[in-house]
Parts: C-alpha cells; sequence; structure tokens
C-alpha cells in the first residue's frame, strides 16, 4: 500500500547516517505527521536536505552555492533565483510548525537596502550583505591578494605587479560607466523609500492625501561624485562593495591581470 493511498501514514524522512568507525551507531531522522501540510516547492526544498538549510540568491551554477557550501560545510544550500524567492522559502518553512526540527536562513544581496528594510528580512530570518553582492566578497581586494600570492609561488611572477595592474583594469573598466552604475545603486534606494511611504489600512481610512517626492537628481548626483571619488582615490575595495561591477568587465579584467584564463 502506498503512503498516498492511506490518509493516516506518517512520513519519516532519514537525513544523516552517523558512522562509528565503519559501523553505523545511528541514523538522524524526523517523523512527519499524517496531518502535515507542506507546499510542493517546500517539500522538494528539505527532502534530503540537513536540519540547517540555507536559501541563498542565484541558481545551481551562480557564485552563491559553492562559496557558502565552503564557508557552512554542515548546512544544505539551496539557490533560489531572487530575494522574494528566499524570503518566501525561509518564511514558509519557519512557519510549517509540522517540520519544526528543521532551522531556516536565508542570505541575500545588499543592492543598498535601506536599514529598515535589512531590520526586517533579519526578523525573519534573511541576512542581507554589507557588501552589493556575491561578487564584492569574491574579488575584495583581500581576497585578490591571497589568491595571486598563491598563484605567484607556482609562477614565480611577482604578485605586487599583477595586483597593481589587476586594480589599474579595473578602475579603468569602470570609468566610462560612471554615471549608470551612480544611476542601479540608487535604484533600489528609491524604490525602497517610495514602497516604505506607501499608505497602509489606517492612512487609507482617514482619506487623507499622500504626498510622495523624492529628489532624484540630487541623490543620483550624489552617488555620482562618490563614485568618482572613489575612482580618483583609486579606492577599488569601495568600488567593489558599493556597485554592480559585474555590469561591466571589470571583473573579467581582474581575472586576466591576476593571471587567470577567468
Amino acid at each position: 500500500m502506498l503512503p498516498l493511498d492511506n490518509p493516516s501514514s506518517r512520513t519519516l524522512l532519514l537525513r544523516e547516517c552517523i558512522y562509528a568507525g565503519n559501523d553505523v551507531s545511528a541514523w538522524e531522522a524526523d517523523l512527519l505527521g499524517f496531518d502535515a501540510e507542506i507546499d510542493d516547492n517546500v517539500r522538494r526544498d528539505i527532502l534530503g536536505g540537513r536540519r540547517k538549510l540555507l536559501f541563498v540568491e542565484g541558481t545551481e551554477q551562480s557564485l552563491d552555492k559553492p562559496l557558502y557550501s565552503l564557508v557552512f560545510p554542515n548546512v544544505s544550500i539551496v539557490p533560489k533565483s531572487s530575494c522574494r524567492d528566499v524570503e518566501n522559502a525561509v518564511v514558509g518553512i519557519r512557519g510549517a510548525s509540522d517540520i519544526h526540527c528543521l532551522r531556516a536562513f536565508g542570505i541575500v544581496d545588499n543592492e543598498r537596502r535601506t536599514q529598515g528594510d535589512i531590520d526586517d528580512l533579519k526578523k525573519k530570518g534573511v541576512y542581507a550583505l554589507s557588501v552589493f553582492s556575491v561578487e564584492s566578497l569574491y574579488y575584495h581586494p583581500e581576497v585578490q591578494r591571497r589568491v595571486v600570492d598563491r598563484h605567484a609561488v607556482v609562477t614565480g611572477e611577482d604578485a605586487s605587479t599583477r595586483l597593481a595592474n589587476a586594480k589599474r583594469a579595473a578602475i579603468s573598466a569602470v570609468t566610462p560607466h560612471i554615471a549608470r552604475l551612480s544611476e542601479r545603486t540608487v535604484e533600489k534606494a528609491v524604490r525602497e523609500k517610495i514602497l516604505s511611504r506607501l499608505p497602509g489600512q489606517p492612512e487609507i481610512a482617514l482619506g487623507k492625501p499622500i504626498n510622495i517626492s523624492l529628489d532624484l537628481h540630487d541623490i543620483v548626483t550624489t552617488e555620482r561624485g562618490r563614485l568618482q571619488d572613489s575612482i580618483n582615490n583609486e579606492n577599488l575595495s569601495e568600488i567593489i562593495e558599493r556597485y554592480p561591477v559585474r555590469e561591466t568587465s571589470a571583473l573579467t579584467d581582474i581575472a586576466h591581470y591576476l593571471g587567470f584564463q577567468s
């Protein structure tokens, strides 16, 4: 008889086999009640996973999953296509009392979120990076230095020269895109400011006029000035941390000048 044909059946999730030497000493399992209501999407995410789940943005092929798999080796990393998908997955699992044995968390790109948005996500178990996106971690100058130092041991080349060339190439790649990168980096913040001022039920009930006004010219001009200063000061750390440099050739140029094919 299949479980589907038995409404009173229960589901046993076998999650891990624990060994003592070559012998099995224990199993880690969760027993779900017959009335467990689990969304199909959530079911796919938890079956076969560990008790700790970390939802991240991206796909199986993006940079997020391999990085977080190294940082959190004892956690199941589940990529989702967008921030909203990550949030929904975490909230969905945390809200399913029948699978309370699971602990779900999320990590999303910062993308210039407001502090209010970051705090709201944190209450739901979703944490925003302190930098614009995961590329900001991979290509941070300190990571570049460590990688090129290892590379130089093999090639015998001068690491400092490669780092300087990579920095110069990255800044050159970003310079023609000052206006566009500035506009992109304030896009999220502007949207959040507008959404935060939308009327809720109490305001609608009062029926009073709602005025939303933002000086976009001033916001964008300020951001352009900040990016220009970073370029003038050759502050590659701030450029990579704050702006979507993946939309330029900067990352490809960095890899090339550090001595890698990609």
